[in-house]
């Protein structure tokens, strides 16, 4: 419970945050009928100076210069002045001052006159403690055992600026920052709609960290979204410094190289999801927000394929899906080729073949191996490394060693093109989750190419798909709409038909085809 002084509250919020160099006490005097203490605290970096400044601060402080004023000119007329005016940090001998009408009137009368938004009373020490740590500020009068948070959050932030993972040629350039009110209001910006909800969850026990949780009222599935509010709520966490961290929250234990949870840092896409039934996760501190449930189409999906028109939007998806299967089997099905089914492979090439691996002391699989590692480790560096240095790093190293490679016979001209061919249609992948996955499952594929050939990448591909058609989503089919076969809902999975061929918005899917016939009609 809070103190009826202010100066014994101060001091209890100190030593619970150790009088940290960032907490910012300014102690004052309420001009009131009856002039009391008052302190206002917050934290110098998480909340906005301005807002403290010219909301409370300039509000509370001219009215007690005008109280001021007018006592003076009562003292020039001869008249007495109400009552003396006591000193900041003045405290009675007994450490309590009794709630009087008259403290509690002045208490009412500071709340009205605050201009913020958002201001609520808090009776515990915890909850001033959590308030302040938000960025709100704290705001305490003598003789009420009460703390008034005001909302100032704010501090320095990045701008908005365009989306570094999933850039687009045609479409909007925002994209999320780390700050939460204004990556909400990107959203909102977006989906003027009152159907669309919000609840805020604090994850981690240490951290503190704000979550939203977005949806469509009567759109999305009730049992999802509370399937969703429970894993959050039976997390045991003690951080969270990243949408990484809830993403493992949600996912349903299995082990397997696909995200079943998708992320973005492009407000359009979220807004695309929750339109079609689908919840979002923003979480205070990162840009990244997360969509579930998911479907493996999703992750070929971009927003730009509905800024273009319908038959370029086809035609980039589809070489989409090629290039995956490129990214997933180019590496394996060359190893095959030249180890085990040589036959099938036209003469004159074979030969050219033959002649290019005369001086490579390698079987194929170990010359494939060397050769993604190479690749991994260049491509990985040039991600840490700065960027001025990175870009330049990995077009000089890819050039430098893989010419080095073919001139001293470690590796052949043809395996660095189908190395440089399988990298650069990974990149074409519009997720980054679901290009590593391509990346690490290849190597399996290349080793079972290497020890038993086409059989091998066979068997590969059959465990893969009982593997995909295994996984969920919060409870959803992850191959959707294929398992469970829905012909309806293929008008915007392989291809994208346009818009007048297709239930958009309040009809079927517009993105993946996870809306269920229910939820059609349910926007107004």
């Amino acid at each position: 419970m809070l103190f009826s002084v202010v100066s014994d509250n101060v001091t209890g919020i100190l030593n619970e945050l150790g009088s940290s160099p960032d907490i910012i006490v300014r102690n004052f005097i309420y001009a009131c009928p009856n002039p009391v203490n008052a302190s206002l605290i917050f934290l110098e970096g998480i909340s906005d100076i301005q807002s403290v400044s010219e909301n409370v601060l300039w509000t509370l402080l001219g009215e007690t210069r005008n109280n001021g004023q007018k006592a003076a000119s009562q003292s020039e007329n001869g008249q007495a002045p109400h009552q003396s005016e006591p000193q900041p940090g003045d405290s009675p001998s007994n450490g309590t001052i009794p709630v009087s009408s008259q403290m509690l009137q002045a208490w009412s009368e500071m709340k009205n006159k605050l201009t913020l938004g958002s201001i609520f009373e808090l009776k515990q020490f915890d909850e001033v403690i959590a308030s302040l740590l938000a960025g709100n500020s704290i705001l305490l009068l003598d003789g009420v055992p009460l703390a008034l948070s005001c909302c100032t959050k704010g501090g320095q932030m990045r701008d908005i600026q365009e989306a570094s993972t999933q850039v687009v040629i045609r479409g909007p350039k925002d994209s999320f920052t780390e700050s939460l009110c204004t990556n909400i209001a990107l959203v909102r910006r977006r989906i003027r709609n009152k159907q669309l909800w919000l609840e805020e969850i604090s994850m981690g026990s240490v951290t503190n960290t704000s979550v939203i949780l977005m949806y469509m009222k009567d759109v999305a599935k009730e049992e999802v979204v509370a399937e969703v509010k429970r894993r959050l709520a039976e997390n045991t966490l003690e951080s969270v410094l990243e949408s990484g961290y809830i993403e493992e929250v949600l996912e349903d234990p299995s082990y397997s190289p696909f995200p079943t949870v998708y992320n973005t840092e492009r407000p359009d896409v979220v807004a695309g999801n929750l339109l079609e039934g689908r919840i979002a996760l923003l979480i205070d501190g990162t840009p990244f927000a997360l969509i579930v449930p998911t479907v493996l189409a999703q992750f070929f999906t971009s927003a730009e394929d509905y800024y273009q028109r319908y038959d370029i939007g086809i035609f980039l998806r589809l070489l989409r899906y090629t290039s995956f299967v490129i990214a997933l089997l180019g590496p394996s099905f060359y190893v095959g080729l030249i180890t085990f089914h040589q036959e099938m492979i036209p003469t004159s090439l074979l030969i050219s073949l033959a002649g290019s691996r005369e001086s490579v002391p390698f079987p194929a699989l170990v010359e494939a191996l060397v050769m993604e590692i190479c690749f991994e480790i260049l491509r990985e560096a040039g991600i840490r490394l700065p960027r001025t240095v990175g870009q330049a790093v990995s077009i000089v190293g890819a050039l430098v060693l893989g010419e080095a490679a073919v001139q001293a016979g470690i590796v052949s001209h043809f395996m660095v093109i189908v190395v440089a061919v399988t990298g650069i249609a990974s990149f074409s992948t519009p997720s980054y989750s679901l290009a590593i996955s391509a990346r690490l499952l290849r190597f399996s594929f290349v080793l079972l190419a290497g020890f038993l050939g086409f059989y091998g990448i066979s068997l590969g591909i059959i465990v893969l798909v009982i593997h995909l058609n295994s996984l969920r989503s919060i409870g959803e089919h992850f191959l959707a709409p294929f398992t469970p076969f829905k012909l309806k809902q293929h008008k915007d999975i392989l291809v994208r038909l346009p818009f007048n061929k297709r239930k958009h918005l309040k009809g079927e899917s517009s993105f993946a085809g996870f809306n269920q016939p229910k939820q059609r009609g349910k926007l107004s």
